[in-house]
């Protein structure tokens, strides 16, 4: 596992709005994780318009900490964070987390080499063989399968859980993915995905156990229906060409 003097192996993305509760002891996880693992990292929390404490404790944290970072955004929205978090980062690798980190930190390594190797994109899965699921609701288990089904029928086929909040990419991946797309909502996922497989990554779905939060951000009426419509743009941006040129608002800077 190596990396250049100024970047390091792998960098970690947690996009972040208004976790002053939930984010300091997913900080503490990743921190005591990383300190037992020989490779190089950094952490990136991305603060889209926080109007709590959030900034204020990562800053607190990073004091302690050299390997952790805070970028503040403008732009609301968990694409939005992501996409800048990974045009920000300089890891070889570039994973990204939920801030709840409803999958254990200790299943990392699953998503890079050399457990995992030759995939330009690693997707955790809450579906795929030897998956499980913990305290889910069932109407939440339900809305996920069929908003599964209509990713199928409408964007992508081939995947089971397009929207599990853990995902890794190489360096090449997401320089160029997330310099393309275009959605700073929940969609970005399917959206991700979609360019990958477009532009010939190698996607590779990872097994998780996942566990199920109550205070998920999501809005399930809100949300589901703006999910919806952002499957039809998507095949309606790639018949206009839209991803075949970066997008202008797509910079580190955003």
């Amino acid at each position: 596992m190596t990396a250049t003097a100024s970047a390091p192996w792998l960098s970690v993305i947690v996009p972040a709005y208004n976790e002053e509760r939930r984010l300091p002891a997913t900080l503490e996880k990743l921190q005591a994780y990383f300190a037992g693992q020989a490779f190089t990292h950094d952490i990136w929390v991305i603060d889209n318009g926080s109007t709590d404490r959030t900034a204020d404790l990562v800053r607190a944290a990073a004091r302690k900490d050299p390997a952790l970072r805070l970028a503040q955004i403008g732009i609301r929205g968990k694409g939005a964070a992501v996409r800048a978090g990974m045009l920000r980062a300089q890891g070889a690798y570039r994973f990204f987390c939920d801030a709840d980190l409803s999958m254990p930190v200790e299943e990392f390594g699953r998503f890079y080499p050399p457990i995992l190797a030759g995939a330009d994109v690693a997707i955790g899965s809450r579906e795929a063989a030897g998956a499980r699921r913990f305290n889910e609701p069932a109407y939440r288990h339900l809305t996920g399968r069929v908003f599964s089904l209509a990713v199928k029928l409408l964007v992508l086929r081939g995947f089971e859980d397009t929207q599990c909040g853990f995902k890794c990419f190489s360096a090449a991946a997401a320089e160029d993915l997330f310099s393309r797309q275009r959605f700073n909502g929940w969609s970005f996922d399917v959206e991700v995905l979609y360019l990958a497989r477009r532009r010939g990554f190698t996607i590779r779905e990872v097994p998780v156990p996942w566990y199920y939060q109550s205070d998920s951000r999501v809005r399930l009426a809100d949300d589901s229906l703006r999910m919806f419509l952002d499957l039809i743009r998507i095949r309606w941006f790639d018949l206009r060409g839209i991803y075949a040129r970066p997008n202008p608002h797509a910079s580190p800077d955003a």
